[in-house]
């Protein structure tokens, strides 16, 4: 079925239908996923954390992954700002207790590892020093990927573990940048590939 527009073209509107009735019934299913399996949906306010995410994706949060197991370098979490409980922020894990973190222009070290962290480009990578700083017990470290417009824990301190509320599994919206984020990303061992940067 076909409607004419206001230029005289014939424009399909099945293919929108569908579209919509798509859009509709995967609304649904999230919502009902959500209420059975013990997750949320939320949305991204601002741009901490891109280019991984971007301002107003609406993500898939697993908020039983913390209650059966911690949450591991790589994770993206969501988490309660520290010095105000009552927001909730968007960020990612860099280092757990007992770890030592360093950043040297730019570049972040974990126990003197080199962090792999190819999801931030050179764009969003700035030029600071910071460190050395050793996450005490119960404590995270976690960052932005956009390093240059993020407030996190270089900023406001560790993040107590009780604080960390959920696991970033899925961007639902938009549709056709959906992604389902990978397992969680691990510093390289000692002798292994790494980042070009260097200790100066």
């Amino acid at each position: 079925m076909r409607r004419r527009s206001g230029k005289g073209r014939m424009v399909p509107i099945a293919g929108s239908i569908l579209t919509g009735l798509s859009i509709v019934t995967f609304v649904g299913m999230s919502v009902a996923f959500v209420g059975e399996f013990g997750v949320q949906l939320t949305r991204v306010d601002g741009y901490s954390m891109a280019p991984t995410l971007e301002d107003r994706d609406m993500l898939l949060v697993n908020r039983v992954a913390y209650e059966i197991g911690d949450p591991q370098p790589g994770d993206i979490v969501t988490l309660y700002y520290p010095m105000d409980p009552n927001r909730v922020f968007v960020k990612r894990v860099i280092a757990r207790e007992e770890d030592t973190v360093q950043i040297i222009d730019g570049h972040v070290y974990v126990d003197d590892t080199p962090l792999r962290d190819d999801y931030v480009t050179a764009a969003f990578r700035g030029h600071e020093n910071w460190g050395p700083e050793f996450v005490s017990d119960g404590y995270y470290f976690v960052m932005g990927d956009h390093r240059n417009r993020s407030s996190d824990s270089r900023d406001w301190g560790f993040v107590p573990r009780k604080y960390i509320t959920g696991k970033v599994t899925l961007r639902w919206w938009p549709l056709e940048r959906m992604t389902l984020f990978p397992q969680a990303l691990r510093p390289p061992v000692p002798g292994s590939a790494s980042c070009d940067c260097q200790l100066n």
